[in-house]
């Protein structure tokens, strides 16, 4: 059986297209610095655009691990979807699991926001009031993956109405 884009559903473009949105965002800014005090934020403001916003590429493996998951896990059901074997033997569910570990990933890195820095990086900008928060590019991958997570929750569902409909007939 051939690849037909005819064939995949709105579910899985809608899949795919959360996946390339999220690793797009990863080259936003991911990172974002500020400082609490006037002198400080001058200073901050004197240094390369790519010191004080960093996107995920320079963020770390646990910022852009997610994001790249999501990819993979949508190009996975466009190409895949369209076949039965696979779609009763798991593909939905893997789509889930995929997207739900992506998730955890983006969390897991926004919670550890502050350990992307060494240790004697962190005391200085702790010293000089200056904190770490998540830009732009963090905010839509995790809005790409939630729109990821819904899409496929109702592609696994929809599986397993349409499996219990066919047991019930025969």
């Amino acid at each position: 059986m051939r690849f037909s884009p005819k064939l995949v559903s709105g579910r899985e473009w809608t899949g795919l297209a959360a996946g390339v949105v999220a690793v797009g965002a990863l080259f936003l800014p991911w990172t974002n610095l500020t400082a609490t005090r006037q002198d400080t934020e001058d200073a901050l403001s004197s240094l390369p655009a790519s010191d004080v916003a960093r996107n995920a590429w320079a963020t770390g493996i646990l910022a852009w691990s997610g994001p790249v998951l999501l990819v993979l896990a949508g190009i996975a059901v466009v190409l895949l979807g369209q076949h039965h074997v696979a779609r009763v033997s798991g593909l939905p569910q893997l789509w889930l699991i995929a997207t739900v570990v992506s998730i955890a990933l983006m969390a897991f890195s926004w919670l550890a926001i502050h350990h992307q820095f060494a240790e004697d990086v962190r005391a200085l900008l702790d010293a000089g009031g200056i904190a770490a928060y998540g830009g732009i590019g963090r905010y839509l991958a995790l809005a790409a993956a939630l729109v990821s997570l819904v899409v496929s929750v109702l592609d696994a569902r929809s599986l397993r109405r349409r499996g219990s409909t066919k047991t019930r007939r025969s």
